[in-house]
Formats: structure tokens, C-alpha cells, sequence
């Protein structure tokens, strides 16, 4: 692989919200990016969000115009799995957070990539160790967790693989760094480290609301007013997706076996009746 700062072929699995801003992430940062999903509906809807998200930044005045098609010229959506993984260095695979489905996708990518590129997996929720032991280089696999939105928050957390290789492990460091990001490096433990702080607080905050403590309203107020966060837990949770919610303190629960990560009732209740928060309209609040 060449130098972290230059330009390299990276293909990202999966067009919805995350692999859609991780896009936009690397044709910033000069990245060749091929954008993949089964669905050609999913495609556009991907490379509308990557459009989107660049102009965005030409409207707060933190990029030019003609940064724009700079970076959509660098940007190829396409259903052709074999191919973008066969010509990527590096794989960033962020497709939704179902064990089977990353389990199917990781043996297409064992059967095409190509011989020491940097396989990664965005799960937020799952074992990388597990993830890794799908594809076709555990040693060459670990986690790169980014955050949503993408665009805004400049976390991303390295994930250290049981199998994972120091040099993979630095390889991914180096290339989360040049695309503007800022790594820490952590261990393939339940949550990593910020949804093992941060999931347990929005599943008690909708555990509260269910017990009639305070209204949703009010419950954001209470700790953006009170605790000087910049979100409440609930609006939190409708930006994350409560479906993906639900998922991740069920992660926890399920590795751990620690009650203290039961997953509310009210979140499963919510997620069954197809609130999932700001993409489907309505969560715990209403969305235009």
C-alpha cells in the first residue's frame, strides 16, 4: 500500500448514511472511492448524500465550488462487488449491523481481494474477531469505527482483532489520520469504547421515559441544560436510528450477559412500530 497521505483506491460496502459519509471522507481527503450496493435505488440515494454533503461545506464556506466535482469525479457508485474489491487497498465495509449478512458479504470479499489490502469493518456493535474470521486475512482485518454524522464528528475508533496485526493496526491509524479523522486505538471488547458509555445512558433514558419520570422534551432539556451536552439522550437516539439503537444495547446484553444492558421495552416497542427516529419522521420527536 502506499503512503498514507496518497491518493489510494478505497471501495466502501454499503450506501446508506454511513458508507455514504465515509465516502465523502475519503474523495476529501483525494481517495479514489468505489461506492458499492446491491440496490441502484440505495446508489443514488448514496451518491445524492456524498453531493449533498460536499455542499454543504461550499455553504459554510469550508470548501470550494469546485471541490464539489473534484470530489464526485473521484467518487464511482456501482453494483460491481468483484471488481471494486478486486481493485481496492483499502476495504471499508459498512453495511447494517446483521451478523449473517456481514458474514455473506466478508466471503465475497475473501474470494476477490487482492493480497495485502486493508480490510476493515465499520460495525459499531459486533465483534471485529468475529467479523474478521469471515473474510480472508484476519491479521490484514480490524475495526474502523466512524461516527455519525461523519462529516461532523472526527472520532474513529481502531478496533485491535484478536488476529489483528501491528501493522495492520497501524496501517488503519495512518489512514484514518490522513483523511482528517482522529484514531484511538482500542481492544474488540463489547461497545469499544464509546457506545459502552454511551448506549447504556440512551437505553436509561428511554427506560425513564417509559416509567413516566419526564417527557422526551423535557428529558433532552434536563441534561442539555443540566449536564451541558450539546444533544439530549432521546434526540440522540432518533439521530442514531432507533432501530441501530436497539441493536447495539442488544450487543451488549447479549456478549456481556450484564442486566444492566436489557434493552428497554419501550425501544423495542418503538422500533416494532417502524419509529426509528429522524429516517423514518418520527421517533421519540417528530421530524419534518
Amino acid at each position: 500500500m502506499r503512503g498514507a497521505t496518497d491518493a489510494a483506491v478505497v471501495t466502501v460496502l454499503g450506501a446508506g448514511t454511513m458508507g455514504a459519509g465515509i465516502a465523502q471522507a475519503c474523495v476529501l481527503a483525494g481517495h479514489h472511492v468505489h461506492l458499492v450496493d446491491a440496490e441502484l435505488t440505495a446508489l443514488e440515494r448514496g451518491e445524492a448524500a456524498v453531493r449533498n454533503g460536499l455542499e454543504r461545506l461550499v455553504q459554510k464556506a469550508q470548501l470550494e465550488q469546485a471541490g464539489v466535482e473534484r470530489g464526485l469525479a473521484l467518487l464511482l457508485p456501482t453494483t460491481d462487488l468483484p471488481a471494486a474489491v478486486a481493485a481496492a487497498e483499502v476495504v471499508i465495509e459498512a453495511v447494517s449491523e446483521d451478523l449473517e449478512v456481514k458474514r455473506s458479504l466478508w466471503r465475497l470479499v475473501g474470494a476477490h481481494a487482492r493480497p495485502g489490502s486493508l480490510l476493515t469493518t465499520n460495525t459499531s456493535s459486533l465483534s471485529v474477531t468475529e467479523i474478521a474470521a469471515f473474510g480472508p486475512d484476519p491479521a490484514g482485518t480490524c475495526g474502523l469505527h466512524f461516527f455519525n454524522p461523519v462529516a461532523v464528528l472526527p472520532l474513529v475508533e481502531v478496533v485491535r482483532g484478536e488476529r489483528s496485526s501491528e501493522a495492520t493496526i497501524e496501517r488503519a491509524v495512518a489512514f484514518a489520520t490522513a483523511i482528517g479523522k482522529t484514531p484511538i486505538v482500542c481492544r474488540d471488547t463489547p461497545g469499544f469504547v464509546v457506545n459502552r458509555l454511551l448506549i447504556p445512558y440512551v437505553n436509561d433514558a428511554v427506560q425513564a421515559l417509559d416509567e413516566g419520570v419526564v417527557g422526551a422534551r423535557d428529558m433532552d432539556a434536563a441534561m442539555t441544560l443540566g449536564a451541558n451536552l450539546p444533544i439530549g439522550p432521546l434526540a440522540l437516539a432518533d439521530l442514531i436510528g432507533l432501530d441501530v439503537t436497539l441493536a447495539a444495547i442488544e450487543a451488549l446484553h447479549r456478549e456481556t450477559g450484564d442486566p444492566r444492558y436489557r434493552p428497554a421495552p419501550l425501544l423495542r416497542r418503538m422500533v416494532r412500530a417502524g419509529k426509528l427516529g429522524r429516517k423514518s419522521g418520527e421517533g421519540f420527536h417528530r421530524y419534518a
